[in-house]
Formats: C-alpha cells, sequence, structure tokens
C-alpha cells in the first residue's frame, strides 16, 4: 500500500484486536491516520515496536524532529494532540534533555518509596471493598468503586493533590485521553483545565510545602532553576499524575474483566496455580492500559523491512498491537491465557523509556485483585461481556463501567 492509502484508526477504540490485526495483514509498519487526520506510520507487530523504541534515530520531541509541527496552527482538528506532545516533559523530549528530566523525577519513585505506599494501598483496598460490602446493591460499577478511587487516591497522597481539586484533576486526565473528539472546542478545554488545575496544585504546595512529590519538584525547581523550569514543572506534574493513576484503573478493571470472563483461569488463580503477577502481565498483553502513545518521530529515514520511513514523519507506539502479534505470541495470541507467563510485554515501554511508575502500578493491582476475589468470591459480570463499553479512546484502553453482580458473594 502507498502512504495515500492511509487506514484511519477508529477514534473510540470499539475493537483493537480486530483493527491489529488488520493493520498487521497489511506490513510491518503501516501508514495510518489519527483522530482529526494526522498522519501517522503505526508498527504492527512486537519485534518492529521494540526495535523502533529502543532506536536513538527515533524521538519524542516534535519541536526537533516533527515535519509537521510549524504546520499544527493550520489544522485545528489537530490541537487535541497537544496534551500529549505540546508539553515539555518525559513524554516529548528526547536525548539529554529525556534523560534530564528523567533523572530528577526518577527518584521520587524507588523502590522504598514505593514499599512505603504498601500499607496505605493495602488499607485503602479494605475501606473501599468494606464500602462495597456495606452497599446494598445488586450490582455494583467495580471500576467505580475499586479501580478507579484505589489508585486516583494513592497519587493524590503521593503528590500532595488537595481534596478541592482532586475531581478536577481527574476530569483533566480523562480529557486527555478521549480522542473521540478531535474538534478544537475539545483541544481548548483541555488547555484551559491543564492551565488551571496544575498551576493550582503548584501554588497550593508552595504555600503549604509537604512531604509529596510536588513539594520536591518545587523545591528542585527553586534551587536549581535551569534543571527544571517552570514549564517542565507543570507537564512533569501532567504527565506523572495522569500515568500514575489513569493507566492502574484500567489495569484492575481489565484484569476484573479478564478474569471474570473466564471462571476456570480464575478458579486456578484462586488455588494457587496462577500467579497474580502472571494474571497482571497477561492483562497488559493482551489489554494494556496504553494502546497507542502519540506520537514520536524519525530522526533520519528508517528503514522497517521494505518500508521506508521518511525522516521527519511521526510514528505511533503501538503497545496493542505488539501484545497480539502471533508471530511473537503463538497463533492464540489474542486469546487472554493467564498461565502463559507473558512477562516480556512491551506494555510498560523497554529500555531507557521504561515506566517508573511501574512497580507501584504492580503493588496496588497486586493488592487490588487477590483482596476483591477473596472477598467477592462468587462474583460475576453483570451484563454479557459484548455490552462493556470501551472508552471513547484509541490511546487508552480499558472499560467505561465494569458492572458486577455480587449476589450469593462472602459479603
Amino acid at each position: 500500500m502507498t502512504v495515500s492509502d492511509r487506514i484511519a484508526l477508529d477514534p473510540f477504540g470499539a475493537d483493537m484486536a480486530a483493527e491489529s490485526a488488520k493493520l498487521r495483514a497489511l506490513g510491518p509498519i503501516v501508514p495510518v491516520e489519527l483522530p482529526g487526520g494526522i498522519p501517522a506510520w503505526a508498527p504492527t507487530g512486537y519485534d518492529t515496536l521494540k526495535e523502533l523504541i529502543l532506536d536513538p534515530q527515533v524521538s519524542r520531541d516534535p519541536r526537533l524532529h516533527w515535519n509537521l509541527w510549524s504546520e499544527m496552527g493550520e489544522h485545528p482538528s489537530w490541537g487535541w494532540v497537544l496534551g500529549w506532545i505540546g508539553v515539555i516533559n518525559m513524554l516529548s523530549t528526547y536525548g539529554t534533555d529525556h534523560a534530564r528530566l528523567r533523572k530528577l523525577v526518577a527518584p521520587s519513585f524507588t523502590h522504598r518509596r514505593t514499599e512505603a505506599m504498601r500499607t496505605r494501598v493495602e488499607t485503602i483496598t479494605t475501606e473501599l471493598l468494606d464500602a462495597v460490602a456495606a452497599d446494598d446493591a445488586e450490582v455494583v460499577d467495580i471500576r467505580a468503586t475499586l479501580a478507579h478511587p484505589l489508585p486516583m487516591r494513592i497519587i493524590c497522597e503521593l503528590f500532595g493533590v488537595p481534596d478541592e481539586l482532586v475531581d478536577d484533576t481527574g476530569r483533566l486526565i480523562a480529557a486527555i485521553m478521549d480522542t473521540s473528539d478531535p474538534s478544537p472546542e475539545h483541544a481548548a478545554s483541555v488547555q484551559r483545565q491543564i492551565g488551571t488545575v496544575l498551576p493550582a496544585l503548584i501554588a497550593h504546595r508552595s504555600e503549604h510545602p509537604g512531604d509529596d512529590l510536588t513539594t520536591e519538584l518545587i523545591r528542585v525547581r527553586d534551587e536549581d532553576g535551569d534543571r527544571l523550569s517552570d514549564e517542565e514543572l507543570l507537564y512533569t506534574l501532567l504527565l506523572v499524575i495522569g500515568a500514575g493513576f489513569e493507566t492502574t484503573v484500567n489495569l484492575i478493571g481489565n484484569a476484573i474483566v479478564a478474569l471474570l470472563k473466564r471462571p476456570e483461569q480464575l478458579a486456578d488463580v484462586r488455588a494457587g496455580k496462577i500467579g497474580w503477577d502472571a494474571v497482571v502481565d497477561e492483562t497488559l498483553r493482551v489489554h494494556p492500559s496504553i494502546a497507542s502513545l502519540p506520537l514520536r518521530f524519525a530522526v533520519t529515514d528508517l528503514t522497517v523491512g521494505d518500508v521506508t520511513v521518511p525522516a521527519g514523519d511521526a510514528i505511533i507506539t503501538t503497545y496493542a498491537a505488539a501484545g497480539l502479534d502471533p508471530a511473537h505470541y503463538g497463533p492464540d495470541a489474542d486469546v487472554f491465557d493467564a498461565a502463559r507467563g507473558a512477562d516480556d510485554h512491551l506494555s510498560f515501554g523497554i529500555g531507557v523509556h521504561r515506566c517508573i511508575g511501574a512497580p507501584l502500578a504492580r503493588v496496588e493491582a497486586l493488592t487490588a485483585l487477590p483482596a476483591f476475589f477473596d472477598r467477592f468470591p462468587d462474583a460475576r459480570l453483570a451484563v454479557d461481556a459484548d455490552e462493556l463499553r470501551q472508552v471513547p479512546s484509541f490511546i487508552a484502553f480499558g472499560w467505561q463501567e465494569v458492572p458486577v453482580r455480587l449476589r450469593g458473594s462472602a459479603i
């Protein structure tokens, strides 16, 4: 196929498995069109994506390496992507700038700090499940009652988000993840929220410093301003807070749905035949919290198979397609099998771009999942699986609601 035959990706992400298979049949990397008409390339397999992520000739900085960056103002429907690439943080920098920002943030996510949060994760999980158990409702949305509030409360405690900003923070991240509306109005709304919520957090913590990560980053900015600018502080908070809870929301929700759809696997997990770590890895492989992340850019011409990606072209990181690649995971790659042991998935990234919050996400999932199924061993989906609604995004991979029937459960 030629570049003129670009495949338009579904902005709602309604059936990512089918879309990935369609693209994979066309070759190892395929020209696609993102919401609003943004041209890009989509790697379709595990090896291709891994090679591109690790290639130093693939950049995340649009200001340096996207041949269409100067045209952003001419395309109002492209504005939605500014929340991802029109900011300056680890997600949108390259080379020494990326290394500098990552070095500043990484100490906040040390093994010691993650382990210190384990007790809080356990306590909050118990509180949330107690509330579910005390509710007489026959059907409970476990996303709203467990999968969302657990990581939200943890990340807000870590970053010292005051109570009055918690709901606004959640709405901001949800708006950025929503790729179903490429209108200029939606993009403008996101930018307004970024320019309101995060400055309010910074102002609050500047006036009321505490033992939290926002205070630590403010201190870095104030003590050595050439290491972290005001803009980098703002957008680093946007990245780490957003990535710190939205992705874990989907991980927990996706794992619960996957196991409730497969009671025989759930029985093996609860009997100790399959470990919870394997459940988490298989969930991240088949249902990665981030399906496709915009954008990376070819620094030089790149050769992928018999295709040349010209320097300056945009590339999306297609975690969902990589996880479902039969060339890497076998002919049943699209089947959820917790016993598979797919701990080589790319859903947390790899190399210098591996997610620094991955250990905390695992702690939360490995606490919430067994606790939920121990408390409610007879839980089952309250709707047919095909009635579940995917969040409106080609970026995020998760469910809008996870209605669960708890009748007969050990409440």
